[in-house]
């Protein structure tokens, strides 16, 4: 049997050799981020979201911490923190699953079969549980608003230096009058 490190590493380098956009944080080989596509025919098809995944040191005898980064609209993921219901996966985690898996099957079955009697959204447990049709065009505002390749880019841009950030401060702050008229 191998090493978790081992496993980890192998697990790691077969999901980026997958179709999946793979981005680390940090050196080590325990946090990253995944871009993941909406599941199709669901109304989160053409939705496309930034996930977190942590590996615990006991991976892969203990399943990832899964997050996602941009808002999603779901009874089983936290909406203001992302995070997804552990139960969700813990119950049906075994060392015999990898990191592709997740991406895979378990989200995807996420998106596809959520369940509203375990949320961690109230609002959009209740909402699906009382007009399916309501929910489901709720999931695709949030699609449109949240869920598209420049939300990703949005998301990467928290990252950008403080630097960039104080001079257009600087200039939007300025109570100074210029000069001139402005280009037109």
């Amino acid at each position: 049997m191998s090493s978790p490190s081992k496993r980890r590493e192998m697990d790691l380098m077969k999901l980026m050799m997958s179709d999946y956009k793979v981005e680390m944080i940090n050196d080590g080989m325990q946090e990253f981020y995944v871009e993941f596509h909406g599941p199709k025919d669901s109304p989160y098809q053409g939705g496309l979201w930034r996930i977190k995944v942590e590996l615990p040191d006991a991976y892969p005898y203990k399943s990832p911490s899964i997050g996602f980064i941009n808002k999603i609209y779901h009874p089983n993921v936290d909406e203001m923190s992302g995070s997804v219901c552990l139960d969700v996966i813990n119950q049906t985690w075994s060392p015999m699953f990898d990191l592709v898996n997740v991406f895979e099957v378990f989200l995807p079955q996420l998106l596809l079969y959520p369940n509203p009697s375990d949320p961690l959204n109230g609002e959009a447990a209740a909402l699906m549980m009382r007009d399916k049709a309501s929910y489901e065009q709720r999931v695709k505002e949030y699609c449109e608003k949240y869920a598209k390749p420049e939300d990703i880019g949005a998301a990467k841009e928290e990252n950008s230096s403080d630097e960039e950030l104080s001079d257009e401060e600087d200039y939007e702050s300025s109570d100074e009058v210029m000069p001139g008229h402005p280009d037109p």
